[in-house]
């Protein structure tokens, strides 16, 4: 038998993640307010994305307030900074030498680096990353939603480092 229960207190962390998702420009605020709503979920308390960002707080949710939101305006000095923090920066991107997300292991202090919608990451981006890591399709499209391969990556990392 199953009795339903909603909205389950979150299960507690024993430190703070040491994982930044850090964004490209997006083309939608749809798809940066999901991804806001899956980093909450996840325990993320740090965000730096690029552009004229702004949250949809109906589809953010309790996102749009459990992470911090860093606007800026370019990511190269973003990545520069987050290296220099001693941050590993992990783009997610389809590239000649990307690793299968599911044979990948996270460091603790991972920044996660989502490429825009269309365009992905610059070569200027993806010379600044230390890897690059791809979820395998197995049909069309050739990929996923950057929303819903943001979340796949974000609950490897969290599965990987649970508390």
């Amino acid at each position: 038998m199953f009795e339903q229960v909603r909205h389950r207190p979150p299960t507690p962390l024993a430190a703070p993640r040491e994982l930044v998702v850090a964004c490209a420009p997006m083309r939608s605020n749809v798809n940066l307010s999901t991804i806001a709503r899956t980093a909450g979920c996840c325990g993320v308390e740090r965000m730096i994305v690029c552009g004229h960002a702004r949250l949809d707080r109906t589809i953010a949710r309790d996102g749009a307030d459990s992470v911090g939101l860093e606007v800026r305006n370019s990511l190269p000095p973003v990545l520069k900074t987050l290296r220099a923090d001693g941050y590993r920066l992990v783009g997610l991107e389809q590239t000649t030498n990307s690793a299968d997300l599911h044979h990948y292991a996270f460091t603790r202090r991972t920044a996660l680096v989502i490429g825009n919608e269309r365009a992905g990451l610059s070569e200027a981006e993806l010379a600044l990353l230390d890897d690059t890591i791809e979820i395998p399709v197995w049909g069309l499209p050739y990929s996923y939603n950057v929303a819903t391969a943001t979340a796949m990556a974000l609950y490897e990392y969290c599965r990987q480092f649970p508390s």
